[in-house]
């Protein structure tokens, strides 16, 4: 046996080779010791002795070791960024009010702008992520259903809104058998396709068509134009749907020889629809009651939060799409519901208010989007023919079916004219076209698609963003309306 202190030495070696064949080189390392110069090899860092001092020179040291990184947090360029936003969203109404000028040309001007720079790769195009611009359009959508439904003063029948039905019956059908027509003849679009894009391209958007809707609630900016294209807006996309699904079935029957007109008919068409406005109603009216008539002081008016009108959209949405049925008309048809169960109080003024902020916001965001995509090659599969057909498309199929559809209707024709141009296309065709393709199988030519209804888009977005101001204003002035006198303030209804 050794002495005690060779056996603790030859225990340390033990356990540090034992720590190097565990950890490798890590397990040496608290076992090395660096020599004095190796701490230390800058001169000027000895005492008045000439020994080194462990801390003398250290500050100079840590600055030379510091490295100032000037690049830009990419989280606070997302906050700096939408703080801009928002401001915009605030101030740009009113400065384009009186200008040939909207908010969504800003929006997709600003959007290729930033895009178009360098130090931005990405590359914000429909068919690199079909599933967030599927779901993202979707959420803008209904969005704008609740801010449409809640906005409407005229109360609710068959009577009064005819002018609605006509566009829904008659226009909107019209319209996608004639794209689908262009598509599938001129264009030479397998015809599961062409249909596919006239039901995409048929209905009037709610989310763009802002300037030529109806005011706030209990505003009195509700004419028989404005009435039109809001209702329609928030009508047809609900029942554009089931000529949506008529070409996924088609395009299914024909891969699988399945049979597909009666489930068509029953499920897409019956069930949907009717489940969607019975669903819309019943939690419109449930949101009233809670709102507005409950025996108690807990009724949600009382709030003053106009949060009530997001819950009732996604309540309403999520709740339909539950059940297998269109939420994009359970949203419209609960709002309807909601604002007739007490018209005249100011809460629905608060209400629209807050859905009216955040539908700005998604849509700068959208368009931002969709103005990025056009500069990183959204529109490079189109051919000539695509261009002449998109010319045909908003020029000549929706003004003709519109004044089709109006035939017999008691307006000048001033209005409708007015009503058969304005059928503004957007979000809603963003939506139709990325569910369609993500739901179809073998769907050949999807970039080509997505070029003929991004130039769609963007051609609507410039022609009646445009024209907007100057004809609606000529419109005004010719019913004896100051287009520029300041929108009265509506009597404050009861609390």
């Amino acid at each position: 046996m050794g002495s005690p202190e060779k056996e603790q030495n030859a225990h340390a070696a033990s356990h540090r080779d034992s720590a190097q064949d565990k950890h490798g080189v890590l397990g040496s390392h608290a076992d090395q010791r660096p020599e004095p110069d190796a701490m230390f090899p800058w001169p000027g860092m000895e005492d008045a002795r000439g020994e080194r001092d462990p801390f003398r020179g250290t500050p100079q040291l840590t600055r030379m070791q510091l490295q100032i990184d000037l690049a830009p947090d990419p989280y606070i360029l997302v906050l700096t960024g939408a703080g801009l936003l928002i401001a915009l969203v605030a101030w740009l109404p009113l400065a384009l009010r009186r200008l040939p000028l909207t908010l969504p040309i800003v929006c997709i001007g600003l959007g290729a702008a930033i895009f178009w720079l360098p130090q931005v790769t990405l590359d914000p195009l429909p068919m690199l992520y079909p599933e967030i611009t599927e779901r993202f359009s979707e959420f803008v959508v209904i969005i704008a259903l609740m801010g449409a439904g809640l906005k409407l003063d005229r109360i609710f029948s068959f009577r009064t809104w005819g002018i609605t039905w006509r566009l829904i019956a008659i226009t909107m059908p019209l319209s996608i058998a004639a794209i689908t027509f262009i598509a599938g003849w001129w264009m030479g679009l397998s015809w599961t396709v062409a249909l596919l894009l006239g039901a995409a391209l048929a209905p009037t958007d709610p989310v763009l068509a802002a300037d030529v809707q109806v005011g706030p609630p209990k505003s009195g900016a509700e004419d028989e134009v404005r009435f039109g294209l809001t209702s329609e807006a928030g009508m047809n996309d609900g029942f554009a749907f089931p000529f949506v699904h008529l070409a996924i079935a088609l395009s299914l029957s024909a891969t699988t020889g399945e049979p597909w007109f009666t489930k068509w008919v029953t499920y897409n068409v019956l069930w949907e629809l009717g489940a969607g406005v019975g669903a819309g109603y019943a939690i419109g009216r449930a949101f009233g009651w809670l709102t507005f008539h409950v025996p108690a002081k807990t009724k949600l008016a009382k709030t003053g939060d106009g949060l009530i009108a997001l819950s009732a959209t996604f309540v309403s949405y999520g709740l339909t799409e539950l059940i297998q049925c269109y939420g994009f008309l359970a949203v419209f048809v609960t709002a309807l519901t909601f604002r007739h169960a007490h018209r005249d109080h100011d809460f629905h003024l608060q209400m629209h208010e807050l859905i009216g902020q955040i539908e700005r916001i998604v849509m700068m965001v959208l368009l931002i989007l969709f103005g990025g995509a056009l500069v990183s090659g959204l529109l490079d599969a189109l051919r000539w023919i695509d261009v002449a057909a998109v010319v045909v498309i908003l020029l000549v199929v929706r003004p003709v079916t519109g004044l089709l559809g109006l035939i017999g209707h008691k307006a000048d024709w001033r209005e409708r004219l007015t009503l058969a141009f304005f059928g503004i296309r957007g979000v809603g065709s963003i939506y139709y076209l990325a569910f369609g393709l993500n739901h179809m199988q073998n769907v050949q030519g999807g970039e080509r698609l997505w070029a003929i209804v991004g130039l769609v888009i963007l051609a609507s977005i410039l022609m009646h963003g445009i024209t907007v101001t100057p004809v609606m204003r000529g419109l005004d002035r010719s019913r004896g309306r100051d287009p520029d006198a300041d929108e009265a303030t509506a009597p404050p209804g009861p609390r």
